[in-house]
């Protein structure tokens, strides 16, 4: 089967980051573009991903099964080197409650940062929804979220269902 390359995006508490940890666990090749040094913030706070950075690690692994995550003003502009675009996305309340008990990532706790994730999970999700391949709503247990994420990764089209 093919080797894919996949970008996970969403909002702020849908479980980027759980994933690709879990993924890496795997052995499989991961970046989460939230840790240090993948990503900076414009002038007005929005955040960029480094783009050179990110593309010497797309080069470094041409061939291989990769996955991206993270969501940034100019992710667009890697969309045709990734296979699939998966949006994962949960529901309001379940972000709310992700969001107040992480301990590996603190935005999102302040009220103003909060309020941030909302406003975009309403103006900026649409957006990220029209662009993807894929959808997983992640109320589910992170092991299926992972198993839909692999099978993708390996070209099984129907995504493990």
């Amino acid at each position: 089967m093919a080797q894919q390359r996949i970008l996970l995006t969403g909002m702020s508490g849908t479980g980027k980051s759980s994933v690709i940890d879990a993924l890496r666990q795997r052995g499989v090749a991961a970046v989460d573009m939230d840790e240090p040094g993948w990503s900076t913030c414009n002038e007005l706070g929005h955040q960029l991903w480094h783009e050179e950075r990110l593309q010497r690690w797309l080069d470094a692994h041409a061939g291989q099964a990769l996955v991206v995550s993270g969501c940034a003003e100019n992710q667009r502009q890697f969309y045709a080197q990734f296979d699939h675009i998966v949006l994962l996305s949960a529901p309001a309340a379940v972000i709310r409650r992700r969001l107040a008990e992480r301990s590996n990532n603190p935005y999102g706790k302040r009220p103003d940062e909060l309020a941030e994730v909302m406003a975009n999970r309403k103006e900026i999700e649409p957006l990220l929804r029209r662009r993807a391949t894929h959808e997983i709503v992640t109320t589910k247990p992170l092991a299926d979220v992972v198993a839909e994420v692999l099978a993708l990764l390996v070209g099984d089209s129907t995504g493990g269902e």
